[in-house]
């Protein structure tokens, strides 16, 4: 059977990486205990190569949340209001007429049910667009100008709706930085890196820290300055062995509570340009068992993604774990299809 799961699995990645867009990438999966585990590279990428993590920064930001939430340090009904002063957030959420600008909760930044948009994506000139052309940095509150400018989507916590704006993410970094007094590049040592020993994982600060270039379709791209103002939203680096050993800690309750938790396990529907994927507690949820696998597959993919083709997802029924990345901005469902062809095909 081993030997079969990694034929299927060889031949699902084979076949994502022959396409012409894809230049180099590599794939890691293991079960939970390690006596399964099989890795492969292309085009020179490998399980200890440098690679950015991009939104599945979220997933360490999301850890520092849940390690504050367990000390009673803040709590998910905390109202923005008591972290960021007036001013910031005036006019930041204006629908259908009314205010919600002071309304918004840590609980609508984690689960993506502010409703605020996406700058990342929105707008005649969106950030996607402008860093594909140049490099460029913005601070959080030129971030927070920006969603000023675009119109909200829904009321906070209008029931089974979601929203993946990178903003949610931005500012749970600054609550982080608040609360612990701190860095976030610090908290992200203390809460993860220093707890697991990854020694090739890090947020970027300084001019001389090592970022991978990105492709985007045939033109690889250095983006140091767009990686350095992403932040707690989608900044960090790391390699495919290491993102294997967080990942399988966030799901395994190695780093907070996993009782604690599993109770923040409600989920709604994220933008349909996101396809099928639902937003949880701080990580995506993706059913296998619809229509967009023609209702073949079974259970749940959790974990994420990013926009750059990285991803880290666990399958529960199958108990594997799935890391690597695709280094490719153009197309950001292709992490995602891979994934979920490995979750389906693998026996």
């Amino acid at each position: 059977m081993t030997t079969k799961r990694i034929q299927n699995i060889e031949k699902i990645f084979n076949k994502t990486t022959s396409s012409k867009h894809i230049h180099e990438g590599v794939i890691f999966v293991e079960n939970t205990n390690g006596d399964f585990s099989y890795s492969k590279e292309y085009g020179g990428k490998g399980v200890d190569s440098p690679l950015l993590m991009a939104s599945i920064t979220k997933l360490f930001t999301t850890t520092c949340i849940l390690g504050l939430l367990e000390k009673n340090e803040l709590s998910l009904g905390d109202r923005l209001t008591k972290y960021f002063d007036n001013e910031l957030l005036s006019n930041i959420h204006v629908f259908g007429g009314k205010d919600y600008s002071f309304d918004l909760t840590l609980s609508d930044l984690l689960f993506q049910t502010s409703g605020l948009p996406d700058v990342f994506e929105e707008g005649g000139n969106s950030a996607k667009s402008r860093a594909i052309e140049e490099d460029y940095y913005t601070t959080f509150s030129e971030q927070v100008a920006l969603v000023k400018n675009l119109k909200p989507h829904f009321a906070p916590q209008t029931k089974r709706k979601a929203y993946y704006a990178d903003i949610n993410f931005d500012m749970l970094g600054e609550i982080i930085e608040k609360v612990t007094k701190t860095t976030l590049a610090d908290a992200y040592k203390k809460y993860i890196f220093e707890p697991l020993a990854l020694e090739s994982t890090y947020l970027p600060e300084h001019e001389n820290d090592i970022i991978p270039n990105i492709y985007y379709m045939d033109k690889s791209i250095y983006r140091p300055k767009v990686i350095r103002s992403s932040r707690a939203s989608g900044g960090c680096i790391t390699t495919a062995r290491e993102l294997m050993i967080f990942t399988k800690a966030f799901f395994g309750g190695k780093l907070f509570n996993k009782e604690f938790f599993e109770q923040l396990s409600a989920a709604n529907k994220l933008q349909s340009s996101m396809g099928p994927i639902y937003y949880g507690s701080g990580y995506m949820r993706i059913p296998l068992n619809g229509l967009i696998t023609l209702f073949m597959g079974k259970g749940e993919l959790m974990g994420h993604s990013g926009s750059t083709g990285s991803f880290a997802f666990y399958y529960p029924i199958k108990d594997l774990f799935m890391v690597g990345d695709l280094n490719q901005m153009g197309n950001a469902a292709l992490p995602i299809r891979l994934s979920m062809k490995l979750a389906m095909t693998t026996k």
